[in-house]
């Protein structure tokens, strides 16, 4: 069984809201047996630099030690770890602009703040924009996040993009040796509760491919509440600590992985959630 991912970046600023996003992106990397790339965005611009020079320099010199230190936790898992750090206006553009750079398959993210509902308040504007604008799949992970252990559930919506994460969590759920638990919500009509063939299709589809990649896979529809609260609570009753999901879904079932459902997800998750990108998809 290959590797889910073979080029894994981690975009740290080594604030304590990175920990669990470093954590897991060191482990994931051994795991893989892949060196980890890492990119540390450092705000700046060439009005600061002339009117600022020593605080830029000592800026820099920090940052600088913060990489050192990150790089010595790495070597101690036995990950080679290849640092940079970008200088820029804004952290989003110079960690989108890095993984094009390392032609990176993977971001591994921070999910700022504490775990909450209201995750338009928690999903950090730095993350929306990383997600909304890179090319690969992004990972985001809270503070207190640890690499998977007990189960990956896959939320599908019948998307063009959803045999991309039907793939990749099957690869995952095989790799580390756990259960998949496939889930599709149900779309009711008008209030009626009527059910839905096509949420049925979505789960048996995935079934299908997911066994045949060798994963141990269960799969259901659920209906009760909002999406994004439903793939929350079948993720806690199946014991699953990855999330996976498509970043954008299409048709008839389309707003049950747009926007801010994925962003509620992401932010109200316990644990790390995987997005998903459209590879057909273009991104500025």
């Amino acid at each position: 069984m290959t590797a889910p991912y073979n080029r894994i970046l981690l975009a740290t600023e080594r604030t304590e809201f990175d920990a669990g996003a470093e954590r897991v992106g060191i482990e994931l990397a051994a795991k893989c047996g892949q060196p980890l790339w890492v990119v540390m965005p450092l705000v700046s611009n060439p009005e600061y630099q002339i009117q600022a020079p020593e605080r830029q320099e000592k800026a820099e010199a920090e940052a600088s030690a913060k990489m050192d230190e990150l790089e010595a936790t790495a070597s101690a898992r036995g990950v080679e770890v290849h640092g940079m750090i970008r200088l820029g206006e804004v952290p989003f553009r110079e960690i989108v602009d890095e993984a094009v750079v390392r032609k990176a398959e993977l971001i591994v993210l921070r999910r700022r703040g504490k775990r909450s509902f209201l995750a338009n308040l928690v999903f950090g504007e730095m993350v929306h924009t990383v997600i909304s604008h890179t090319h690969c799949d992004v990972l985001t992970v809270p503070r207190a996040g640890q690499l998977w252990s007990k189960g990956v559930l896959l939320a599908t919506d019948g998307s063009p993009n959803s045999e991309r994460a039907i793939t990749q969590s099957a690869v995952i759920a095989v790799r580390c040796g756990l259960p998949l638990t496939i889930v599709s919500v149900e779309d009711r009509k008008d209030g009626e509760g009527r059910g839905d063939s096509t949420a049925q299709a979505n789960v048996d589809r995935a079934l299908e491919l997911a066994r045949a990649a060798g994963a141990e896979a269960t799969g259901r529809v659920i209906a009760n509440g909002k999406p994004y609260q439903a793939i929350l609570a079948a993720a806690e009753q199946s014991n699953c600590d990855l999330i996976v999901l498509g970043r954008r879904g299409l048709g008839r079932v389309k707003r049950l992985m747009v926007g801010s459902t994925s962003e509620s997800v992401v932010g109200g998750a316990k644990g790390a959630v995987l997005v998903i990108q459209n590879s057909t998809e273009e991104h500025g």
